[in-house]
């Protein structure tokens, strides 16, 4: 049965350790290719402001360290390529053991990027039309995430940036604390 599951790998390498995977699944024997459907990197569109003042839409991955991988568990072969793969420590869950995700879990990590420019650019104005609002933060604050893929979370306000009007929030994600980015308007006091 396919499923979605979590796979950890070194921080940086995932769209290295994403290729891999798939370079290794072309290659591999015919039982092996159909136990596997896909590998996503969570990754999200953001506007930023480049060195120029200029603002620049990014892709920006929203869950470092992680991989997502759709593949049925049940050959083992295919689990074994997976474990094997350069870059990968393992799959998330009790001691390596892979447990799927939900279908509210994938919905909620993965967002797919605009697929035209019209779109990008669409996005682009939408984002410089959002008005920010003054909230005041506090380092240590416990703020919950409004919107994005880890619209839900909790997290640890670690550093303020009142300039560009973004938060530097510690998450617990598959019970690990990740830094995560964000700007004011998707996040609200608890």
């Amino acid at each position: 049965m396919f499923n979605w599951y979590v796979i950890n790998t070194y921080s940086g390498h995932e769209k290295k350790v994403e290729a891999n995977l798939h370079q290794r699944f072309r290659t591999a024997t015919e039982d092996v290719r159909y136990a596997f459907r896909e590998v996503i990197v969570p990754t999200e569109m953001v506007t930023e402001t480049d060195k120029d003042g200029k603002k620049v839409q990014k892709e920006k991955r929203t869950l470092p360290g992680y991989l997502l991988v759709n593949m049925n568990m049940d050959n083992k072969n295919a689990r074994l390529l997976v474990r094997d793969t350069p870059g990968i420590t393992n799959f998330v869950g009790p001691l390596g053991e892979p447990v799927p995700l939900s279908r509210a879990e994938v919905a909620r990590l993965i967002q797919k990027a605009p697929t035209d420019q019209a779109a990008v650019s669409t996005s682009a104005a939408a984002a410089e039309e959002k008005t920010l609002p003054s909230i005041q933060f506090e380092l240590g604050e416990i703020v919950k995430v409004m919107s994005g893929p880890l619209t839900d979370f909790d997290g640890e306000v670690t550093e303020i940036n009142p300039e560009q009007h973004k938060l530097k929030v510690l998450v617990s994600i598959f019970e690990r604390q990740v830094p995560v980015e964000l700007p004011y308007d998707q996040v609200q006091k608890i």
